[in-house]
């Protein structure tokens, strides 16, 4: 056998060992790429310079709201995940992240099932009614309405 031939030789395994490595590494997926925020809840992230607008592909499950100094706010709305992407203002993706969005966090939620029924009540230390995505109907409707006449109430109660 010639040297080139042994040098080709090695310089080909090497390279297809580099290729190989390479793969590997781009196949597996990094926890940085996905966003973990409970519903109900807010978490905040640094973006990358030049953000300039941000985009939620389904904005039933999470919102994003863009503070200064590169700030970003990712607020769950609803279970499950969809993705965010933060662009330049030439429209280039800067950033392409997953949103996930589970459940609530805390040990003071407590939970009630009445048959089929679910009523989530909030225990601090006493418990309170407290609407959670899953609730039944009615009991999430009544707790609603209640809150909002109760809110109404103190907005119309001020000085004028």
């Amino acid at each position: 056998m010639s040297a080139v031939y042994v040098r080709r030789r090695r310089l080909v395994a090497g390279l297809a060992a580099t290729l190989l490595s390479v793969a590997a590494i781009a196949a597996t997926p990094t926890q940085a790429d996905t966003i973990t925020v409970h519903v109900d809840a807010a978490q905040i992230m640094k973006l990358p310079e030049k953000v300039a607008t941000i985009v939620i592909g389904n904005p039933l499950i999470a919102d994003a709201a863009l503070q200064s100094g590169g700030i970003l706010v990712v607020t769950g709305k609803g279970f499950g995940s969809t993705n965010m992407l933060a662009l330049d203002r030439t429209g280039r993706v800067v950033m392409d992240k997953t949103v996930q969005v589970i459940g609530p966090s805390g040990g003071d939620l407590v939970v009630v099932y009445k048959g089929v029924s679910r009523e989530s009540y909030s225990c601090t230390p006493q418990c309170a009614p407290r609407i959670t995505l899953g609730d039944d109907g009615k009991y999430f409707g009544d707790t609603l309405t209640q809150t909002g006449a109760r809110l109404g109430a103190a907005g119309s109660s001020g000085v004028k």
